[in-house]
């Protein structure tokens, strides 16, 4: 099969100087993609002189719109996502290769605790890999790594499900197991960042990051997120009542309202499922 390596890159001209040619050299016949996200040095100079793709747009559309335009040009059978900051080893792509050929639609590189952008970083996905755990019923070991091989035909299917954002990985991720496609996890060695800062800032995309716990629900099964949330709302509403009975003898508007906030919430999560249904259903 016919395999392309695309690399979504901004301003990473000095890594990928690094890189692509390791990646040549590795996977003389793969088809090698950057999609550059609006970077101002010397990108497409640096993939013209190695001879590989260079997508080119005239201003930043975001690391989820980069992997889109490269998932529609490439025209692979397997396709390989990963940085081009030079923090992953090309290396590492033939055994994510080598992996897909077991039986997997989708195969991700799993970062250990070490290859976390921090602390904060650290806590914070494995978080996520726990709560999508729970949610999906099978092992996630990274749910946000960029680095993975997919089938081409499988991850075609859901390109329109998935954010102009940071948060593809989740998207595609969740969608592959919502949709029985078979996924696994290579572990990984991470370097360090070989480019710029990182584009990511975690006091700005604090509230993205939640949000994300919210969409990892949402996308696999969101009467699993809104029914434990409409029965906090009924048990307060029960607590409630029985303290205002206690004390007044009486019901107040209080439990009433969060009586119909639980059943308002319950209401939307039955909604919300058959919505997450029929959008799974467009992509068979």
């Amino acid at each position: 099969m016919k395999t392309s390596i695309i690399l979504p890159a901004k301003n990473e001209a000095a890594a990928l100087a690094n890189v692509l040619p390791a990646l040549r050299s590795l996977h003389p016949e793969a088809e090698i993609i950057v999609v550059d996200d609006g970077s101002t040095d010397d990108t497409r100079e640096v993939c013209a002189r190695v001879g590989v793709t260079c997508l080119s747009s005239p201003y930043s559309m975001g690391n989820g719109a980069a992997i889109k335009r490269g998932a529609r040009a490439a025209s692979g059978d397997v396709l390989v996502f990963m940085d081009g900051d030079g923090q992953h080893d090309p290396a590492d792509v033939s055994r994510l290769l080598a992996r897909l050929e077991q039986g997997y639609d989708m195969v991700v590189g799993a970062r250990s605790w070490e290859g976390q952008a921090g602390v904060g970083r650290g806590v914070a996905n494995t978080f996520y890999n726990w709560l999508a755990t729970r949610m999906t019923g099978h092992r996630v070991m990274d749910l946000t790594s960029g680095f993975r091989a997919v089938r081409a035909d499988k991850f075609r299917e859901f390109l329109y499900l998935l954010p102009n954002g940071f948060s593809y990985p989740t998207t595609s991720t969740m969608a592959f197991f919502r949709s029985a496609y078979p996924v696994a996890y290579e572990p990984i060695h991470v370097a360090q960042r070989d480019g710029t800062t990182s584009h990511i800032r975690p006091l700005r995309d604090g509230l993205r990051f939640l949000l994300i716990i919210f969409k990892i629900a949402t996308l696999y099964s969101p009467l699993k997120l809104f029914v434990p949330a409409s029965m906090v709302f009924f048990l307060a509403g029960c607590a409630n009542y029985a303290w205002t009975y206690t004390h007044y003898g009486r019901l107040t508007n209080m439990s009433a309202l969060l009586w119909s906030a639980s059943v308002i919430v319950f209401l939307i999560g039955l909604v919300s499922e058959q919505i997450t249904a029929l959008t799974y259903r467009r992509a068979d």
